[in-house]
């Protein structure tokens, strides 16, 4: 049996960690290069490392954060932002990065992702996708959660597999900052509909959230970040909970 991952998320603005409620009102959450070192040291599965401001300033990633990122970290590193060729990819992976994530530039040229997938393996393309619910249905949104889209989230997590994409990372813009919990509806729609592993983001508030993203949501792994940042759920407290709810963590 496959163990489930606890990704902390490390979103960047202007070179400090920020976190918000539903992708607005940002605060400080301290340097990210300090708090990826101190995530590797204490059991996180993995990092993701995204430079949200990337696509709406029509910038790239900034290369030389995620150098020092990777020279303090000896576990999986995801980088997205602003990525939306072949060659973005490249500069990353050859700065440490292990994965990329994309999002925006996936749903405006789809064929991207099979581009991607054929280059540089599968298991280094993650897809981000941003819904929200609108009248009953989960739309898709682009530029960190700014721009709807026509696209609904199940179908476009079928094509995004279809075209190659190695995991899916899904983040519910409603539960966002809430911690409330994650969106374990949608997610363990998500599962039974892809068999690449779905990530959940979005809602992360306590211990028990993520037992039922787990249990409820049938998710591969939990990314959070203000629960991390602020010290408010310790990682290796969070682990020996899940194991003892009998859920398959490495310890």
């Amino acid at each position: 049996m496959l163990t489930k991952r606890i990704i902390p998320c490390l979103d960047i603005k202007n070179g400090r960690t920020v976190k918000g409620v539903n992708f607005v009102n940002l605060i400080d959450a301290g340097d990210p290069v300090a708090l990826a070192k101190q995530y590797a040291e204490v059991g996180a599965d993995e990092l993701v490392f995204l430079d949200i401001s990337a696509t709406l300033e029509g910038r790239k990633t900034m290369l030389e954060m995620v150098l020092k990122v990777a020279a303090q970290v000896n576990i999986p590193f995801t980088v997205g932002g602003g990525i939306s060729t072949v060659e973005d990819v490249d500069a990353l992976l050859h700065c440490g990065a292990d994965k990329v994530s994309i999002n925006s530039s996936a749903i405006k040229r789809p064929v991207l992702i099979n581009e991607l997938s054929q280059k540089f393996g599968s298991q280094c393309v993650v897809v981000a996708i941003d819904a929200k619910q609108i009248d009953g249905k989960w739309v898709v949104h682009l530029a960190g959660g700014t721009i709807p889209t026509e696209l609904d989230l199940f179908d476009w997590a079928k094509e995004v597999e279809q075209r190659g994409a190695g995991e899916i990372l899904f983040t519910s813009m409603d539960n966002d900052g809430t911690k409330e919990g994650f969106a374990n509806e949608a997610l363990a729609k998500l599962s039974a509909l892809v068999n690449i592993p779905i990530i959940a983001s979005g809602g992360a508030g306590s211990v028990q959230h993520f037992v039922d993203t787990f249990v409820k949501g049938k998710s591969d792994a939990a990314l959070a970040a203000s629960v991390f940042h602020f010290g408010e759920i310790p990682i290796p407290t969070l682990k020996q909970e899940l194991k003892n709810n009998t859920i398959e963590v490495r310890l």
